[in-house]
Formats: structure tokens, sequence, C-alpha cells
């Protein structure tokens, strides 16, 4: 089955007050490079990632990690619209692992656990932490012309709550899967175990 990972790093960051997605971790990895880094442990080629116009240093970056770069035109219009631009770019594609860019502490064993639930049939596949619902997220090819449609900033939560029933959760030990980098305090937290 042929399952593409997408990294969405169109977002605006505005909370974090300058380019998150460049800062660096404190092994001098940009936090958005790390979390294309880990997905590239399990994906290897196809790991597509979509930035905004203007993220040129940033596509740089992912270009040279060995990602595919999307430009989306109009991803200030939200995670929707930066989701569907990514899932048009992934023509062939039978299955979408959909992580963040500002995650960057997500396992590879998770990431691969995702890709498997999807791989062996699954609907929607995503991993649980303590109960909660982390990312990346495993959606089906079959909701191609759901995901092609997304606008503004639903993201794929609205398709994840209204299939709830068809979604396949996968309990891990990975703190990392709910654990996303908003602000600069937030790199600063403990990591919970």
């Amino acid at each position: 089955m042929n399952v593409v990972a997408i990294l969405l790093a169109a977002g605006s960051a505005t909370r974090f007050g300058s380019d998150k997605l460049l800062h660096p971790l404190p092994h001098d990895v940009p936090i958005a490079i790390q979390a294309a880094r880990h997905l590239k442990v399990v994906f290897e080629q196809d790991v597509l990632v979509v930035v905004r116009p203007e993220a040129q240093a940033l596509s740089d970056l992912f270009r040279r990690e060995g990602c595919k770069v999307v430009v989306c035109e109009n991803a200030a219009e939200g995670m929707g619209a930066s989701l569907a631009c990514a899932v048009r770019a992934a023509a062939d594609a039978e299955g979408f692992v959909v992580a963040l860019a500002d995650m960057p502490f997500i396992r590879a064993s998770t990431i691969a656990a995702v890709r498997d639930a999807l791989a062996a049939g699954a609907l929607l596949a995503a991993p649980y932490f303590r109960a909660r619902r982390g990312h990346p997220v495993g959606i089906a090819g079959k909701l191609r012309a759901e995901l092609e449609a997304m606008k503004g900033d639903e993201g794929a939560r609205t398709l994840l709550e209204g299939k709830s029933d068809k979604l396949i959760k996968i309990p891990v030990g990975d703190p990392g899967v709910i654990r996303d980098i908003d602000t600069p305090g937030d790199l600063a937290q403990p990591i919970v175990v």
C-alpha cells in the first residue's frame, strides 16, 4: 500500500513570536526539521511537506533533508487548505499519515504504528497517550475527496469526529504525540512519561 507522510508546515506561528519552525532545539536542529527527520526514518522517500509561499529558507532546509516540498498558495486560509493542497499533490497515494511540523518529539515507532494501521485496512488511525488522542493521524485514501474539499482551519479534526466509530486507537507510551510547540515556554516543559 502506498502511504505518504504529509508534514503540515504552513502555519503562521503567531503565538511563538518568531518563526517557530526554524527555531533550534537544544541540539541546534530546527523544530520542523526534527519533525521531518522522524517521518523520514519511517517513510524515506515519501515525505511531502506543505509550506507557505514566503517560507523559502524553510523550504530549502526541507529539500536538503530529502523531502518533497509543496507550496500552498492559499495556506493563509488555514490548516484545512494546507491539508487539501498536500493531498492533491500526493496524487497516487492510497493513504496519508498527517503530522504537524511543530511536534518534533514523536517517536518513529509511533509513526510506523499509524502507517501500519492504514496498511492493515484502517480508515482512520491515531495514537493515544494516556487516553488523549495525539498525532500523527492516519487517513485512508478512500477519504481523498473529503480531504481535498477541506477549507479554512478545520484540519482533519472534523473528519475524525464525524467518523469516530471508524477510528483505530493505537495506545502508545510516547508523550511526544501530545506535545506541540506553540510558545517558547513549551520548549522548557519537561517531557511527561
